[in-house]
């Protein structure tokens, strides 16, 4: 676990936290390392958790699968970043979608309970790191707006555009990696593959874009 204080630093839930209050807010917070293969299934849509976690290796696919098997991904979950949280409240129901490991990964829980309850040694940082927990909840909440303003674009290419340009702009650069193959980017958008890839060669076509797999660059 301590090899990975380095990332837990970089989260927004321990900013403003250092490398021994982590390593010793660990056991006040119960934290437990679990590991996934390619393809396993961190959580499964309908299960109660009890915990907030955060990815210290690989990546993850937050998504959903109808009863004929299409597929929506909700979200990409990275290296340092939490997921979870929403469904971790007492009360709060079941997940309501898969939690997927796209590589082999490696994922630290944390139990919400003690986060939110003050502990017995009365950590120091423990106050600092509820509040944090409140800003990065703000912070899932203002992405997940950003992902309704690409699916309410009503054509293919308007989501694409959307979707585009709030990368070149997150990453402040014209040409740029996005996480997602052909297949995972139309899942994400909620649109055709091979619609979407007629799309991005009538733009390619058209001098707006250039790309190769997934890179882009925006003319």
């Amino acid at each position: 676990m301590k090899k990975y204080i380095s990332i837990l630093k970089r989260t927004r839930l321990f900013a403003g936290v250092g490398d021994d209050e982590i390593l010793s807010m660990l056991g006040c917070l119960q934290a437990k390392l679990r590991t996934y293969k390619k393809g396993e299934y961190v959580f499964r849509q309908g299960e109660h958790i009890d915990n907030i976690t955060v990815l210290a290796e690989g990546k993850l696919h937050i998504q959903s699968d109808d009863y004929w098997g299409n597929r929506s991904i909700i979200n990409m979950i990275g290296i340092g970043e939490m997921f979870g949280e929403a469904y971790a409240a007492p009360g709060s129901g079941a997940i309501l979608n898969d939690v997927v490991a796209v590589e082999d990964s490696s994922v630290i829980f944390f139990d919400v309970r003690r986060i939110l309850t003050v502990c017995s040694s009365a950590c120091k940082f423990h106050s600092t790191v509820v509040q944090n927990l409140f800003f990065a909840i703000s912070e899932k909440n203002r992405k997940l707006v950003q992902k309704l303003g690409h699916m309410s674009k009503r054509s293919t290419r308007e989501k694409l555009i959307s979707y585009l340009s709030e990368q070149a702009k997150y990453q402040n650069s014209a040409t740029f990696t996005i996480p997602f193959n052909r297949q995972q980017l139309a899942d994400f958008l909620s649109v055709d593959r091979s619609a979407m890839s007629n799309e991005l060669c009538k733009m390619r076509d058209e001098g707006l874009i250039t790309f190769d797999k997934n890179r882009f660059t925006l003319n």
